[in-house]
């Protein structure tokens, strides 16, 4: 039984977005044990499909960030509203996510507003090596929803970016980003931390952070 989807329209003053996504975080489809191969849980698989809060924080925060000349990594990318958004705007985004079927769900999305396809691999962050290079802007959001990931997070961004190199992570709350800002600093990165005011495109409160690290 295929999943079920939804279309949705994301505005960001007067650009437009168009998004498919799944209808809930109920559906699940994984027939050919792709997903489970990599050890994605029935109950997990649906969470890349699904605009999160703190996805929507970072999209309309990237709109307003000047992006220009700036080789730009989302790492984590789900279902890929930042990047699609980039991607639109013509700057120069490659996303990232684990999930086997992020990838068909994002260049679906491109197509569907009219853009070329972003750059996409499928890797982990405890993969050891990749040839996506470095960047000079590292995005995510909500990414540190296991004690585990703490630590294979830093690494691989520390990996992935330049000697002089932003990151900005949005974080919901989940109380892991102390030790993960541990880490950064350890690598030579500073942090400001901006609390942003209630979103008007939201009816829930926000209660996170945008974690904004630069060396």
């Amino acid at each position: 039984m295929a999943v079920r989807v939804r279309y949705d329209t994301h505005e960001f003053n007067h650009v437009d977005i168009h998004l498919r996504s799944l209808r809930s975080n109920q559906e699940f489809e994984d027939d050919d044990g792709k997903a489970e191969a990599l050890g994605i849980s029935s109950a997990s698989w649906p969470l890349f499909g699904i605009v999160w809060p703190s996805g929507q924080v970072l999209a309309h925060h990237l709109f307003q960030t000047d992006v220009k000349d700036k080789r730009i990594l989302e790492v984590g990318c789900g279902i890929g509203l930042t990047s699609i958004l980039l991607n639109h705007l013509q700057a120069d985004i490659t996303a990232t996510d684990y999930h086997p079927e992020a990838e068909g769900f994002m260049q679906h999305n491109t197509d569907l507003n009219d853009d070329p396809r972003v750059p996409f691999v499928r890797t982990g962050w405890a993969d050891q090596e990749t040839d996506l290079g470095q960047f000079d802007l590292i995005i995510g959001s909500d990414l540190l929803y296991e004690d585990e990931h703490v630590k294979q997070l830093a690494g691989f961004i520390c990996q992935h970016s330049k000697p002089h190199s932003q990151i900005i992570l949005v974080d919901p709350g989940r109380g892991r980003h102390a030790r993960f800002s541990k880490a950064m600093a350890d690598a030579g990165f500073s942090l400001t931390i901006d609390r942003p005011q209630q979103p008007d495109f939201m009816i829930s409160p926000f209660k996170g952070v945008i974690l904004s690290y630069s060396r």
